[in-house]
């Protein structure tokens, strides 16, 4: 099985994500994609990241109608701060008849050389990159941007960002449509984010 991993805090996951996940599962032929919550850093303290559960639940109830995509907490249990490659080396041995990639937007590969042992995550893993608004890939390292395992795709340019429906919630806005609804209810029962 073909899967590609999209990492992120997804606090909360919007529609940006769902449409990248699904679209970026299109281009790259994947089987799914899943969407590796991360846990909050412990080095960094963040009062508007909500708790690991309540981020999950959030990616769980967005993605329930689409068996093609899943939620994971395989980061959940692992040495803090985690580090894609280590994740990437699990979820290998444990699922050894799955081929792993990485999604990634522009924006990242600028500074995927500065990332534990990026080399090894271009010599075993694919790696799916889509565009970000506003991201050019000059700045990226050659040996990075040539390399054989990279593979540009197209995508639509979404410029959402978590922090923007954060402020609208703060600011009693409607994030009606930048969220799947069902996420919409979760944050709104639970009082998240105001």
């Amino acid at each position: 099985m073909k899967v590609g991993l999209f990492f992120g805090s997804f606090n909360p996951i919007h529609i940006g994500h769902l449409i990248i996940a699904n679209t970026v599962k299109g281009y790259a032929e994947l089987d799914q994609v899943w969407f590796v919550v991360s846990p909050q850093n412990p080095f960094k303290s963040s009062k508007s990241l909500l708790p690991d559960v309540d981020r999950l639940k959030m990616v769980e109830l967005a993605i329930e109608d689409n068996f093609e995509l899943r939620a994971s907490n395989v980061e959940f249990s692992m040495p803090k701060p985690s580090y894609t490659v280590d994740t990437l080396t699990y979820l290998k041995e444990r699922y050894p008849n799955h081929h792993f990639s990485l999604i990634l937007g522009s924006d990242n590969l600028n500074h995927f050389h500065k990332w534990k042992n990026y080399q090894e995550i271009l010599n075993h893993y694919g790696i799916i990159v889509y565009p970000r608004p506003g991201t050019e890939l000059e700045k990226t390292k050659e040996e990075i941007k040539n390399h054989p395992a990279i593979r540009m795709v197209e995508a639509p340019l979404i410029d959402i960002s978590a922090t923007f429906i954060r402020n609208c919630i703060k600011n009693d806005i409607s994030i009606k449509y930048l969220v799947h609804d069902s996420v919409a209810e979760y944050i709104e029962d639970k009082k998240y984010y105001l």
